[in-house]
């Protein structure tokens, strides 16, 4: 059955956390969700039977399916509000405004009250969040004024009005919560160097609070107040624990356009995050053909000014990863640290995740094109001449210097094919010498396929360093065969390469595509070899014992061993049970053998 575009995105689809678009034929949001795991809760709706018609009408509608990774479940919470309200998809249960969820505000006054609210109003105050559970708001409000003591009243803290003594201090004050600014028992700049501390905690910086907490403990503990110190502990271990506020929204990012770019030999990709009032409103990926040497410098200008159009942008601001010429009347931003810095990153992720997902989908369907691209990327990256069409591993097995045998395997268009592979016996050595026998099976493996007038390789990989490495290049010397077929060493320890007359190893990236087919080359013939090194020493450990029986030839052995699976088993049989595989005569020698 012929995979459909739909089923393809659903194979696709990361196991990580983030919000899922389901979209009709009109290109119109239908619904959107949450998910802990995105390919597994996308995948539900399509292989249970759900009970709900409404639900059952909602799956047959869905036409394609957009997704956006983030860091965590409350990423993904946050995200999904900010979507639901934006589109108000048909499916979803309505969300009411940004009162949906608490802010920590620190207020735009002399001596600034902080305390939780559901409204953001703009009047220059800082508000922190959104937090998607009240009692993280409360645990944070209590850790702050447990250090450092704020006033919650509403007084107009003016100097005129502290100097004329309009105000008394409260019961507050008393109990120890605040130091009494109403009477000017406490300055603007204390004060303001509390707000100061508080600001780097609600950013999630505990990093000065908890040496203060820790301190203050000490302090408590010295002075024989365990229970006091104590409740610090406590606050400590609760502060260590949190996590810091949800990095999807930052107030002060607003109006804000966000772009970066990820590419390979024949593509780009470029994803597009639109931010309204610190919030994602927008996700979206664009794929781009190369059809020259393009840089992505090219193609992301390119791409802002095809997205940006598209959806109608009038961001002042944009964020991208490097320096772009996009005139004078847009402001470019390239992010180094903090949310801003948080928030390209998570573009990047986003545009990384929808290029494998396109690459699985081509896996699917068109895998000549799939391989293409592969050994494409393989030449670029392994510096060859030519596509690595075929390609040759081998490695040497043996185990505390026994039965020494090597492997050679044989991979096509990036993946095995294993009618190919071969086992060798090391003739001309003795002892473990991987080197000479290296230098023979390689020699030996391409005498043979140049006598036999067969294809050689285009790529031979040697599991080892420079030292198999060079004797494997002594054979090639031997066979004329010196640069006419590419050879590289792969050593196991850091995965380094090694090439030819060049003492500096080459290191991939470990997620490159090319690293990981080198790998599964190795670690094949590391498979194969220590495979055939195994039934060699297994069969030489039974065949030891039965030949030892006279009469008993490698023929009856294999008979035997056949029927009965193993020597143990052989050596327990009944005389009539021997005499049914192997005869009289020799069932009487094998019995009396094991019961003398």
């Amino acid at each position: 059955m012929k995979e459909t575009a739909l089923d393809l995105q659903i194979k696709t689809l990361p196991s990580l956390p983030g919000v899922y678009q389901y979209f009709d034929a009109n290109d119109v949001i239908i619904y959107v969700g949450k998910a802990k795991n995105l390919k597994k809760r996308v995948s539900s709706y399509f292989t249970k039977t759900h009970e709900s018609g409404k639900t059952r009408v909602l799956v047959k509608k869905i036409v394609q399916i957009k997704h956006i990774v983030v860091d965590t479940e409350t990423d993904a919470l946050l995200l999904e509000n900010n979507l639901i309200k934006k589109y108000q998809p048909r499916y979803n249960v309505l969300l009411k405004d940004d009162k949906s969820y608490p802010w920590i505000c620190i207020k735009k006054e002399r001596f600034p009250r902080v305390f939780t609210t559901r409204r953001f109003i703009k009047d220059g105050s800082e508000y922190f969040g959104p937090y998607t559970n009240i009692k993280t708001v409360y645990t944070l409000l209590d850790l702050i004024r447990g250090l450092y003591p704020l006033r919650s009243c509403k007084h107009d803290l003016s100097s005129e009005k502290i100097i004329s003594k309009k105000y008394k201090v409260c019961l507050e004050y008393h109990i120890g919560n605040c130091k009494g600014g109403c009477e000017g028992l406490e300055t603007e700049q204390a004060y303001q160097d509390n707000i100061k501390a508080i600001r780097s905690i609600l950013k999630g910086n505990f990093k000065d609070s908890l040496l203060q907490f820790k301190i203050q403990m000490q302090i408590l503990a010295e002075q024989m107040q365990f229970e006091e110190a104590q409740k610090i502990k406590e606050k400590i271990e609760v502060l260590e624990n949190y996590q810091s506020k949800s990095t999807i929204v930052n107030p002060k990012i607003s109006n804000v356009d966000v772009f970066s770019i990820v590419s390979d030999e024949s593509f780009a990709y470029v994803n597009f995050l639109q931010l309204s009032y610190g919030s994602i409103i927008r996700s979206h990926t664009l794929e781009i053909k190369k059809k020259l040497e393009e840089t992505d410098q090219q193609l992301l200008e390119l791409a802002i000014t095809e997205i940006r159009q598209r959806f109608n942008s009038s961001s002042k601001e944009v964020y991208v990863p490097f320096k772009l010429n996009l005139g004078d009347s847009v402001k470019i931003t390239i992010p180094q640290l903090g949310d801003k810095k948080h928030i390209l990153n998570l573009s990047i992720r986003n545009a990384k995740y929808y290029r494998l997902e396109r690459l699985k989908q081509v896996k699917i369907t068109d895998p000549d094109r799939h391989a293409k691209r592969i050994m494409t990327q393989m030449k670029s990256d392994l510096r060859l001449p030519k596509d690595p069409i075929h390609i040759e591993c081998f490695d040497n097995s043996n185990i505390q210097g026994t039965h020494p045998v090597a492997a050679c395997v044989v991979f096509k268009n990036g993946k095995p094919s294993k009618k190919e592979y071969r086992h060798f016996n090391i003739k001309t050595v003795e002892g473990p010498d991987d080197f000479a026998s290296m230098e023979e099976v390689v020699y030996r493996r391409y005498k043979r396929l140049l006598d036999e007038n067969q294809a050689l390789p285009q790529l031979i990989v040697i599991d080892g360093g420079k030292g198999q490495l060079s004797s494997a290049l002594k054979s090639l010397d031997a066979l004329g065969l010196r640069g006419k077929i590419a050879i590289i060493g792969i050593a196991k320890r850091l995965e380094e390469l090694f090439y030819p007359d060049d003492p500096i190893p080459l290191y991939l990236d470990k997620k490159s595509e090319t690293l990981k087919i080198i790998q599964q080359l190795r670690n094949e013939a590391h498979r194969f070899g220590i495979e055939h090194h195994r039934n060699r020493r297994s069969k030489t450990a039974l065949h030891t014992e039965l030949e030892t029986i006279a009469g008993i030839g490698e023929k009856t052995i294999v008979e035997l061993l056949k029927h009965f699976k193993s020597v143990k088993r052989i050596s327990y049989a009944k005389l009539d049970e021997l005499e049914a595989v192997v005869g009289l005569s020799r069932a009487q020698k094998i019995y009396h053998y094991y019961n003398k």
